[in-house]
């Protein structure tokens, strides 16, 4: 009953506050004519309602007349129960562009209850949500989880994924990955974006210019006008999700692959007349032009290994981590974890492969500094020595813009175990670099070597260019894996 009686005082209170607007004098003077007499009557009905007003007044509580409360929203007189009732009616669609509206329905709409039942009912699950779910539900009102509704996306990507496990399930054995890796990604749409973030918290997302798929990976390449300076860019951030036919009714997915907070320390690769090209750790390779900040281009590569599941499976803010697979060690075998290897090894550019080899039964010889060294190739081995095709350089051409970096390429190369299983998997640029003193004295041309390091290991190569064939021989090249990789994986304890 105050409730009441106070929102009709209210109401009353605000009606007789409204004034009335005076209207025009009347120009002519002398005796009163039709207009005076209207004027007389608005004074008259304006101290009535003056009156009408002190006298109501009297009545009216006095922080009423001191502070007007102003209007709410009605849905914000709601209890959260019944909010909650009324949205259950919707579905993720429209749950998804609904918390786009306000932080009161962004809270709403990832409410874990209403993606429990979103999730039971496409999905058919037939087990209690607890038994999937070791956490209690949060009280209405509080921050959500978020739990069924990642839950609930990813099963979605997942059940399409379904229908192309089949195609994956063929492996090839020199490579150890899905033969039909490419196909999958082009049949998905499995795009990439970018997100480039800047120091005043301007943000810009870009689609992929161009894509170069090759056998074991893939370069994807960005170049838009909308990119800041380098020297204003603060977070990088690569993003895997699936294009949809109509982006206007279903939201997407994005799955974080790769973010990179800080350009302190990028390292150079290379460079021509127009540009330098930046490798940035984890894996973004960025062109500059010479003496500006301008960027030209943002590529990275990326290994074919589980990319379906990195691009599809990750959340907006941590990258898929894939479910790791530990072999029991093995009493009978003394040398469990350093024999029975396997190599692909790809050397390319955007254009061609320099080369591309398999490597079969590899074994450890030498455990060194924490490492266990894995010999590929000898340098004493002369009929193991392999030769490249072509020059190695990086070509890249932009609109009306091209060129070359001479001496950088991208290394993929992917080790399998003695059970044929993916153990080590990179993709990323490497440079040439003269050596003061020869290599090898088998060879009397110009010597190069040419080194990557990964937190999990090494690769060392040494080469020879030959000036009658005019061609680079691979005549070295060496694997070093850590001992902390191989003891996590194999149970082992060297």
């Amino acid at each position: 009953m105050a409730a009441g009686r106070g929102e009709f005082y209210r109401n009353l209170a605000s009606a007789l506050w409204k004034t009335e607007t005076p209207l025009p004098q009347s120009t002519e003077r002398g005796k009163p004519g039709p207009e005076e007499k209207v004027k007389y009557t608005a004074r008259a009905s304006h101290r009535r309602s003056a009156a009408a007003k002190h006298e109501y007044s009297k009545k009216l509580p006095k922080d009423i007349l001191k502070h007007p409360q102003p209007e709410r929203n009605i849905l914000e007189m709601l209890p959260y129960e019944i909010l909650l009732k009324i949205v259950s009616y919707l579905d993720a669609t429209s749950l998804y562009y609904l918390s786009r509206v306000n932080k009161q329905f962004c809270h709403l709409a990832n409410d874990d209850l209403l993606w429990h039942k979103i999730y039971m009912t496409r999905f058919g699950v037939t087990r209690p949500w607890w038994m999937d779910y070791p956490k209690p539900r949060v009280i209405p009102g509080h921050s959500s989880t978020g739990f069924w509704k990642q839950k609930y996306f990813k099963a979605l990507v997942e059940q399409e994924l379904n229908y192309w496990r089949l195609a994956r399930k063929d492996v090839n054995p020199h490579t150890g990955l899905p033969k039909q890796t490419e196909r999958v990604l082009r049949n998905l749409n499995v795009t990439w974006h970018l997100r480039v973030q800047d120091y005043y918290g301007q943000e810009v997302t870009l689609e992929p210019s161009k894509v170069y798929f090759f056998e074991t990976s893939i370069i994807v390449r960005w170049s838009n006008e909308r990119l800041p300076f380098f020297n204003q860019i603060s977070r990088l951030e690569l993003h895997g999700l699936k294009k949809e036919t109509h982006p206007d009714r279903k939201p997407q997915w994005h799955s974080l692959m790769l973010r990179q907070d800080r350009m302190d320390h990028p390292k150079m690769i290379g460079k021509d007349r127009l540009i330098k090209v930046l490798f940035i750790s984890p894996g973004f390779i960025v062109g500059i032009l010479r003496g500006q900040k301008v960027i030209v281009f943002i590529m990275v590569c990326l290994h074919f290994h589980k990319l379906v599941e990195r691009s599809l499976f990750g959340s907006p803010v941590s990258p898929y981590f894939e479910p790791t697979v530990r072999w029991p060690a093995d009493s009978s075998d003394p040398q469990f974890g350093l024999h029975g290897y396997s190599l692909h090894f790809v050397l390319h550019n955007t254009g061609a492969e320099i080369m591309s080899e398999y490597f079969p039964d590899i074994s450890c010889h030498s455990v060194a500094k924490g490492s266990m060294v894995l010999g590929v190739i000898y340098k004493n081995h002369l009929s193991r020595h392999q030769s490249l095709s072509g020059n190695i350089r990086l070509p890249w051409k932009i609109d009306e813009l091209e060129g070359s970096i001479e001496n950088c390429c991208i290394m993929t190369l992917t080790l399998l175990d003695e059970f044929q299983k993916p153990f080590w998997c990179v993709s990323a640029p490497i440079t040439i670099t003269r050596s003061k003193r020869p290599l090898s004295f088998n060879y009397s041309g110009d010597h190069f070597f040419m080194n990557f390091h990964h937190p999990e290991g090494q690769v060392k190569m040494k080469l020879v260019w030959l000036h009658e064939e005019k061609q680079f021989f691979l005549i070295d090249l060496t694997l070093l894996v850590t001992i902390h990789k191989v003891n996590k994986y194999f149970c082992t304890n060297y």
